[in-house]
């Protein structure tokens, strides 16, 4: 959807909401509006070379992936729409928490365009390439002689553990030089110490 469309889909709700008795206030649509002018230059349609749209969640670092994933979960398990949540928390000027980055660094647009299929798509598979983090075998730490470093590797297998009441996904994956390594909880603990290979 593009900034224009976006302005004209904001008016039209604006008016659906006066029409149902519960109209925004001047500076509501303000906010709703500015952030439309903000994002104005910025291009949403960064596609795979095959034309498909790329998934907006790829856009975020691997620890902001990991704090809106719980969040996400968070709220759908306590039957609270997480966009609609995030979005009247937009129009409210209240803060959403862990989650305030989103408006902050991504805008109204980038949550535009999330849609239900792109959290299926996050899910490795087996011939995946992605990067792990040292962090996952060293101790590693902001200012410490062990830096944070990123080596490439190949998913070779996907499955998930039932410890009694939980669940989590383990990878196991495969380094250029053919060692292997087990990460337990990739989408839940180990979130932050893996990326997509850029």
């Amino acid at each position: 959807m593009a900034p224009d469309e976006i302005e004209s889909a904001l008016q039209a709700a604006f008016n659906r909401c006066d029409v149902a008795s519960c109209p925004l206030t001047d500076q509501q649509k303000q906010i709703l509006l500015q952030m439309v002018e903000q994002n104005r230059g910025i291009s949403h349609l960064d596609g795979y070379d095959d034309g498909y749209e790329q998934n907006p969640l790829h856009e975020l670092s691997s620890e902001e992936l990991q704090v809106f994933l719980g969040y996400v979960k968070t709220k759908e398990a306590q039957n609270i729409p997480w966009k609609i949540q995030l979005l009247n928390d937009w129009l409210h000027g209240e803060d959403s928490g862990e989650v305030h980055f989103i408006r902050q660094r991504y805008g109204v647009q980038w949550l535009d365009r999330l849609q239900h299929y792109h959290f299926d798509v996050i899910r490795l598979k087996v011939g995946d390439r992605i990067e792990v983090c040292n962090a996952l075998w060293e101790w590693v730490q902001d200012n410490s002689p062990c830096q944070r470093e990123w080596f490439p590797c190949d998913v070779i297998q996907v499955y998930e553990t039932n410890d009694g009441e939980d669940s989590f996904a383990n990878c196991i994956v495969r380094f250029q030089n053919g060692t292997e390594y087990e990460i337990n909880g990739i989408y839940e603990w180990n979130q932050c110490n893996w990326r997509w290979l850029r």
